[in-house]
Parts: C-alpha cells; sequence; structure tokens
C-alpha cells in the first residue's frame, strides 16, 4: 500500500515543486478516493478472505528547500472512513492508521518511514495489523546507518 500511495502522489507532488520557486515551502493537502483490495488471512475461521476497502485517504505532503540548501520533503497518508465488506462472510472492516514518511537532505542524508495499517473486523479474530519502521542515515562520507522493523499480525 506504501509504495502504491508513494507513486500516486509523486506526480502531483513534483507539479507543485515545479510551480514553485526555490526555497519556497510547497503543501498540498488533498482527499483521494480508493479501493484497496485486502487478503485478511486470519478472517473466516482462519480460511481468510478477500476485502475491498473503499473511502477517502487523507494525503498531507511538504516540501521545502532552507537557506543552507537543505532539502525536507514529508508525506503523511491516513484513512478516512474507509470501510468494507468480507467477500466470503459479509463481515464490515474498517481501514485505520497512519502512513508516514519523512526525508532531509543536505551533505548527508536521513530518511525515517513508519507505516501503521489496520483493519479492524467484526468479532473476535479477524483484525488484521501491519506495522513498519525504517530508519537510514547516509553520512557525507558514504556510511550508512539503517533500521528495519516490520511486523503483521493476523
Amino acid at each position: 500500500m506504501r509504495s502504491r500511495n508513494f507513486l500516486c502522489a509523486l506526480p502531483i507532488f513534483a507539479l507543485g515543486l515545479l510551480l514553485q520557486s526555490a526555497r519556497a515551502a510547497v503543501t498540498i493537502n488533498i482527499d483521494v478516493p480508493v479501493n484497496i483490495p485486502v487478503f485478511i488471512p486470519c478472517a473466516a475461521g482462519g480460511a481468510g478472505e478477500l476485502v475491498v476497502l473503499s473511502g477517502d485517504l487523507h494525503v498531507l505532503l511538504r516540501f521545502a528547500v532552507d537557506q543552507k540548501g537543505g532539502i525536507h520533503a514529508a508525506s503523511h497518508f491516513q484513512p478516512q472512513g474507509i470501510s468494507g465488506l468480507g467477500q466470503t462472510t459479509g463481515d464490515k472492516y474498517q481501514g485505520t492508521g497512519v502512513t508516514q514518511d519523512e526525508f532531509n537532505a543536505k551533505v548527508g542524508v536521513e530518511e525515517t518511514f513508519i507505516n501503521n495499517f489496520r483493519i479492524i473486523g467484526q468479532g473476535n479474530g479477524n483484525n488484521f495489523l501491519v506495522h513498519e519502521n525504517f530508519h537510514v542515515t547516509i553520512n557525507a562520507n558514504g556510511s550508512a546507518e539503517n533500521f528495519f522493523d516490520f511486523s503483521q499480525q493476523p
């Protein structure tokens, strides 16, 4: 979901950058209608089921160039009323969570990506949780330090 959201927002973000002068901050704040098919492996008594979630995804993109030539970009994606029905059980699901990314560069580069995506179903045993946490720092000498944590809980 993260890469699909990023790829959809990238052309809008780039257009905003082209329309702004250097050193100006750019902020894009929009709602994007989505239809997201997600397989919930723990649903339907463990047999799993497909859920097509639909609703609006709130997207906030920020970009700035500071006085010293540093580049700062951030994105924030948050479901707004996203829901769907299980294709097998008919159970209702809600999509919740936040996906954020922050990027800072000058001599070195630093990026932090956090994704918490939850699909909450009716009853017990059918909530699907995804958590990703990624951070990388590339120092001026080219050495890299990174951290990645991924968990998925059916």
